[in-house]
């Protein structure tokens, strides 16, 4: 199973619901699955499982999540295969749902079921044609680049005035702030949001230079525990976090101080700690989702290092993810951004060149955010990487972040 979590966004750049996408087999590994095989399994939908399994807070805490059906798994016992709230659940279908009779009163007992529908991938020669199953859709996604968005919109506006609409595709921040001035659509949905903005030279903000100052004291090759609990003293929110994980890991001991606290993490939990709770305040600015992403990936490039048997590498591929959007973050080139923390070559290697042995669990990590299940599932032939091993470094990897913030 692979499964990755694409976020949606409102114009204020908050995410409002998560698409999920799954796949459950390699079909570079078993080819047979392109064929006839391919309907095997086909009323399990993937996606519903992985929410019966983990469940929707540790995937989306109180947002909707959109989950893939097709023509088949659309006839399923959907509420069977998972017991989450339905109103949280968007059913995602695209044209091989087509507009007969049979398809439209299944959705029709779908909604009556409490589901809401969303519609992808839908050619414009098909809008009037699709008319019969659009009244139903709660959502339509518009593809930004293979499509005349501005028209579509005009389009849907005046005949499905109760149906919203999400910009899909979008590469550029340029591109979002133009869809967002134009108005009309609820939810943004793409890479723009990963892809800095060229402003030229920035200023960083004296609270950012201190936090990076900290990450850098605290990935020298040795650091003290007590001036880096000094550091840590001088911020709130620090301590505040500090003092919680300290509290979860020794309940029956009474803390007396910073350094008190710092020396019962001991310098290695301390340092890991350091790495996860600075960089949340140092992006405290900028939306959420850049937090998670950085966050996920440092956790997922530690938890799949042993599969690229880097397992000694670990807590290096760790703070690849976690600077992978410090351009993001400084408004900065990534060349630049490095050169204000202290990091491995390796580390600088991949995220300036895309180069080295870093840069191949980078891309790994990158092309399964964006569920190009095709070239992951490439590189998980030729590494020989089982393919429940991935989906289990994700998993953990959710559940780490989630566990972050309780």
């Amino acid at each position: 199973m692979l499964v990755t979590l694409i976020p949606f966004f409102d114009e204020e750049m908050s995410v409002r619901a998560y698409s999920l996408f799954a796949q459950k087999t390699n079909y570079l590994l078993d080819p047979s699955m392109q064929g006839t095989r391919q309907y095997d399994g086909a009323t399990q939908i993937p996606g519903l499982e992985i929410i019966e399994n983990m469940g929707l807070d540790t995937l989306s805490a109180d947002k909707e999540v959109f989950v893939e059906v097709n023509n088949i798994s659309v006839f399923s016992d959907i509420s069977g295969q998972c017991q989450a709230p339905h109103d949280r659940i968007v059913l995602l279908i695209d044209s091989t749902v087509v507009p007969e009779k049979m398809y439209i009163d299944r959705l029709c007992e779908l909604k009556e079921m409490g589901y809401k529908l969303a519609m992808r991938k839908l050619a414009v020669r098909n809008f009037e044609v699709y008319r019969g199953i659009l009244t139903l859709c709660d959502y339509i996604l518009l593809d930004h680049k293979n499509i005349d968005i501005s028209k579509a919109k005009i389009y849907f506006t005046n005949i499905y005035p109760r149906i919203r609409l999400c910009a899909g595709n979008i590469e550029t921040q340029e591109a979002f702030e133009k869809l967002k001035t134009d108005g009309g659509y609820q939810f943004y949905e793409g890479k723009f949001y990963r892809v800095p903005v060229n402003k030229g030279d920035t200023e960083v903000s004296p609270l950012k230079v201190n936090y990076i100052e900290l990450l850098n004291m605290v990935n020298a090759s040795d650091f003290e525990l007590s001036k880096a609990a000094d550091v840590i003293g001088q911020d709130t929110a620090l301590v505040i976090s500090l003092l919680k994980i300290v509290n979860r890991m020794s309940r029956n001991s009474e803390i007396t101080s910073i350094r008190h606290a710092a020396a019962m993490l001991g310098q290695r939990e301390l340092k890991k700690w350091i790495n996860t709770a600075v960089a949340n305040q140092l992006y405290a600015d900028k939306p959420n989702e850049i937090t998670r992403l950085s966050l996920l990936r440092a956790k997922f490039a530690e938890n799949v290092a042993p599969l690229f048997e880097m397992n000694m590498q670990a807590s290096e591929l760790f703070l690849m993810g976690l600077f992978s959007v410090l351009d993001l973050i400084l408004n900065k080139s990534m060349e630049e951004a490095l050169q204000m923390v202290k990091v491995s070559k390796e580390i600088s290697l991949a995220l300036i060149d895309g180069k080295g042995d870093f840069a191949t669990v980078l891309d790994f990590i990158l092309q399964y955010e964006s569920a190009n299940w095709q070239e992951v599932s490439r590189v998980m032939l030729v590494k020989n990487i089982e393919m429940d091993k991935v989906y289990d470094a994700y998993v953990q990897s959710l559940k780490w972040y989630r566990d972050l913030f309780v």
